[in-house]
């Protein structure tokens, strides 16, 4: 690799979610292999693309990148002779011992890129358009699923035409943030298949009774108890957001508070319980159900008969509120009524 051959290398991790520390040659007592000036990038499990010194010394290089990929934080390290092994932190710097024959010392700088958290958007609906359209404005890679979509769909965001869990755990993998945006269509479909990815944080974006409605009808069906208390529903920090953008907005603050209150999304980044972190326990604007629907809610969407649905009631808003399919509830299931605001 030559001097600036890891500046490509570097966009081209950062392209593919990799996390990765760039390490820097800071001085140099000789003999020594390295030069002041050297550089490279170092991932988790050893690779090593670049330069920065023999063998002697990337047991300590690689075990200080593991540390500032875990924590976030970057650090200074020097590499003298010494007993093998031995190890001081000197405040400023981590010193580490290196019993090589060549009696030279490397003074270097680790400095972790984590990789940007990856948010996966279920639903395509208005809401979901509005998350996936925002998210990347703030740090963050979409991935973003649903019944319908096209391939390219939203620029730079990975499209997949499939809610199906096993599906869609192939293609995302696991430890994503979550948020469930479906609106009506194919709810249950929708939630089970963020309980599959293992997420980091999963909400809803829903009223607290219609969420409560399916919780029930996700436990009764098996799905994993404590996983579905987790769902965060309703989701976002209250903003009474009404139109899908305002909505998006309001989900996604929750998602950013959840991020910065858990570890790096690194190596081991895992983030703190939704419970902790972004489920702000007052209500968000639900919308409808993302298809035609009358009359009109105060979200921006229309709301549609569903057969079968269960009663509906006012809402906060002073407007129709939107059912619960028969589909999508458990049975026999108590008469309740939605609000687009939660309640």
């Amino acid at each position: 690799m030559t001097s600036f051959d890891w500046i490509t290398q570097a966009a081209c991790l950062r392209e593919q979610g990799h996390a990765f520390a760039l390490v820097s040659v800071l001085r140099v007592q000789a003999p020594a292999s390295a030069r002041a000036g050297d550089k490279a990038l170092v991932l988790a499990d050893g690779t090593i693309h670049g330069w920065i010194g023999g063998g002697c010394a990337q047991p300590a290089v690689l075990r200080t990148v593991r540390q500032a990929l875990a924590d976030g934080r970057a650090r200074s390290v020097r590499i003298t002779p010494a007993a093998q092994g031995s190890e001081r932190d000197l405040g400023d710097v981590l010193e580490f011992g290196m019993a090589c024959h060549s009696g030279g010392a490397l003074e270097l700088f680790v400095d972790p890129v984590l990789a940007d958290p990856l948010l996966v958007v279920i639903g395509n609906t208005p809401v979901a358009r509005s998350l996936v359209s925002l998210a990347p404005q703030l740090g963050l890679r979409v991935a973003w699923a649903g019944v319908g979509l096209q391939q390219h769909e939203a620029e730079g965001v990975q499209c997949v035409a499939s809610d199906d869990p096993e599906v869609l755990r192939r293609e995302v993998g696991d430890g994503a943030f979550v948020v469930v945006a479906t609106q009506g269509q194919r709810d249950l479909q929708g939630l089970r298949a963020a309980l599959a990815l293992r997420a980091g944080g999963v909400w809803f974006v829903a009223s607290a009774r219609k969420a409560a409605v399916l919780r029930e009808s996700l436990i009764a069906a098996g799905a994993d108890a404590a996983a579905v208390q987790s769902i965060v529903a309703p989701a976002g920090t209250p903003i009474s957001a009404r139109t899908p953008p305002e909505i998006a907005l309001s989900v996604l603050a929750a998602v950013v508070a959840a991020r910065r209150a858990g570890l790096p999304h690194g190596v081991g980044g895992d983030v703190a319980a939704p419970q902790e972190a972004g489920a702000a326990g007052a209500p968000v604007s639900e919308p409808g159900d993302g298809v035609d629907r009358a009359p009109a809610s105060c979200c921006a969407q229309r709301a549609a008969p569903v057969e079968a649905a269960v009663p509906e009631a006012g809402s906060c808003c002073s407007h129709s509120a939107s059912p619960v399919a028969a589909s999508e509830r458990p049975a026999p299931a108590a008469a309740t009524s939605h609000s687009c605001c939660g309640h």
